[in-house]
């Protein structure tokens, strides 16, 4: 494999979510750990799983993985992460500043801003704390899917701009005064990404058209931020003697061929390689030592279950949610489940039937038009909450109301209040909200971002509600609504969970699942995607797959979902209005 060749220090792995980067992240360190080296794994993934894939214990403080010497992992937790943030910033002055003021700055230290410049405060410690750097050979970083990614590799640059410009006290994170050292850590954190003798970035990618665009927008993004020494690999590749005799492996095998012999000319320049998919689920030792050496065999094949759960399609929801005539409609889950697939194929559905459709996405890596390829239908309209556009829109606006009567020294400081980076979460919240309200006369279908991001979204829509319910109650104001109401109100809201019938999607989409239930919001039904056991297919690698995924839909349909439709994986990828028309039909 070229990306493991002479491997620097510092190796990220990521990418659009669900093409693997978690699986060849693991399987890296596991590979340098056993060559000798001392590494350390780190996931900066909200929703991260790598405790699930070596089966232990992780969290948020160095760990040695049990099974591999000279391993050791790291979750960074952003709950924890900001906890200890606000402590830091809070704790000097409790006892000496009024009690008011001091609820004052732990409210504001309360949003979703602070647990994302909290991890990332975490994230930039790893880079330049000398003393852990040299306790490693390699720290092979495992990412959150791509636009969380991408806001977290910018935020060095951001904050340090932000405070070199910065020359009053206050700040979102705080008194300046105690940022000194955060500022040196933030300039060595941006020097050691953009120097490649230290720091190699490997995208990874599927052989699909849509995912190999979205690389090659990554590719520049990262480019443009100095991080220039970049790998790709395409993961998952199915071998192409699996495609004689079958309809659906041949179907495949020419669909990535094509992908693959249309590479972005961007990407066409780096060094590739190609890892072939994996009869087996990718979580345990055994599976990771194969992913990068198919000589090591893998984990053996599980035993086949008796009889197999029938299941509706995506037709039988759509019904039950069209008879309400209107509302909003979330579709939420891991990175690569194919939220806006059907997404798309919900709305689609919808709009053939009538409906007023409005169709909309919060995932900064979504793109609603290529699903669509450019066609619509007259009751369906299209839009997608862009930060840097609605950070824009939200700045202004500040400027032209709270600005208006300011004199120029106050509008200044106004001004660079608004170049924090935390401006972006109140504008992405508003917008958020704006759209949802519209669920009010109309069908609003939602692909949300994935699912450590999307709970940031909601810790937002939580602190809002908060503050909204304490100002209420002081005004003696009794009927009101939040959009977080809104959210927990089955009558206005369906929340549908998306997975695949895999072991660590499922997992995850049952922890997305108790994490929407803690903040008051009850999913609605749960889609199994993709399903190779729901499909047909005489494949021998295919086949071994299906009969993997049956305990996960049965552990689906008995233990988490009280709706479950299951959909067949497709022999042509669910693009434009007639494929995804037939998909939400059960057709294909």
């Amino acid at each position: 494999m070229k990306f493991l060749d002479n491997p620097p220090r510092f190796l990220f792995f990521t990418g659009k979510g669900g093409v693997g980067k978690t699986s060849l992240a693991c399987a890296t360190a596991v590979r340098l750990a056993e060559d000798g080296r001392k590494v350390l794994l780190v996931s900066t993934d909200p929703a991260s799983n790598v405790a699930q894939v070596f089966g232990q214990t992780i969290g948020n403080a160095l760990t040695p993985i049990v099974a591999v010497a000279n391993l050791a992992a790291l979750e960074i937790d952003p709950e924890a992460a900001a906890q200890a943030y606000r402590d830091r910033i809070v704790g000097p002055v409790r006892g000496v500043l009024p009690d008011e003021v001091v609820r004052g700055i732990e409210e504001q230290l309360s949003g979703a801003c602070t647990t994302e410049i909290a991890a990332f405060d975490e994230f930039t410690g790893l880079l330049t704390d000398g003393e852990l750097v040299r306790g490693f050979d390699h720290i092979v970083f495992d990412t959150a899917p791509t636009g969380h990614t991408i806001r977290l590799l910018q935020l060095p640059s951001a904050w340090t701009g932000f405070l070199d410009a910065s020359d009053t006290g206050a700040s979102c994170l705080g008194p300046l005064a105690g940022l000194e050292k955060q500022r040196e850590q933030y300039r060595a954190a941006v020097a050691a990404l953009a120097d490649p003798e230290r720091t190699r970035l490997v995208l990874v990618a599927r052989a699909q058209a849509s995912t190999l665009r979205e690389v090659a927008r990554t590719h520049g993004e990262l480019a443009a931020l100095g991080l220039v020494r970049q790998h790709l690999v395409i993961n998952g590749v199915l071998p192409e003697d699996e495609a004689a005799g079958d309809p659906l492996a041949a179907a495949i095998v020419r669909r990535e061929a094509e992908a693959l012999a249309s590479l972005p000319p961007q990407l066409a320049t780096l060094p590739v390689d190609r890892v072939p998919l994996m009869p087996f689920n990718l979580v345990g030792l055994p599976a990771l030592k194969a992913l990068l050496d198919p000589a090591a065999g893998g984990p053996d094949a599980p035993e086949e279950p008796g009889a197999h759960p029938d299941l509706p399609g995506l037709a039988a929801l759509v019904d039950e949610i069209a008879a309400d005539g209107h509302g909003l409609v979330m579709l939420m889950g891991k990175g690569g489940v194919g939220k806006t697939t059907l997404a798309a194929a919900v709305a689609v559905e919808l709009a053939r039937r009538g409906l007023a459709v409005h169709l909309t996405t919060s995932d900064p890596a979504a793109h609603l038009a290529e699903t669509l390829e450019g066609g619509g239908l007259d009751a369906l309209t299209v839009s997608r909450i862009d930060p840097q556009a609605e950070t824009e829109r939200y700045r202004a606006h500040v400027l032209e109301t709270k600005g208006r009567d300011l004199d120029p020294q106050g509008r200044a400081l106004l001004e660079e209040d608004l170049r924090s980076p935390c401006t972006e979460e109140i504008a992405v919240f508003q917008a958020f909200s704006r759209i949802i309200r519209e669920a009010g006369k109309k069908f609003v279908v939602m692909d949300t971002a994935p699912t450590g991001h999307t709970l940031l979204l909601l810790d937002a829509t939580g602190a809002y509600h908060r503050e909204m319910a304490r100002h209420m109650e002081k005004s003696g104001i009794q009927h009101y609504t939040t959009p977080m109401m809104q959210l927990q109100n089955p009558a206005q809201t369906k929340v549908l969970i998306v997975t695949l019938a895999e072991t660590t999607p499922v997992l995850e989409a049952a922890r997305l699942q108790d994490d929407l239930r803690r903040a008051g919001i009850e999913p609605w039904g749960w889609i199994i995607n993709n399903s190779v056991a729901a499909a047909r297919t005489a494949s021998p690698l295919l086949a071994r797959r299906a009969a993997r995924e049956w305990p996960q839909i049965e552990a689906v349909r008995e233990h988490h979902a009280r709706r479950v439709a299951l959909l067949p994986l497709q022999a042509e990828e669910p693009v434009g209005v007639a494929r995804l028309q037939a998909l939400a039909a059960g057709q294909g």
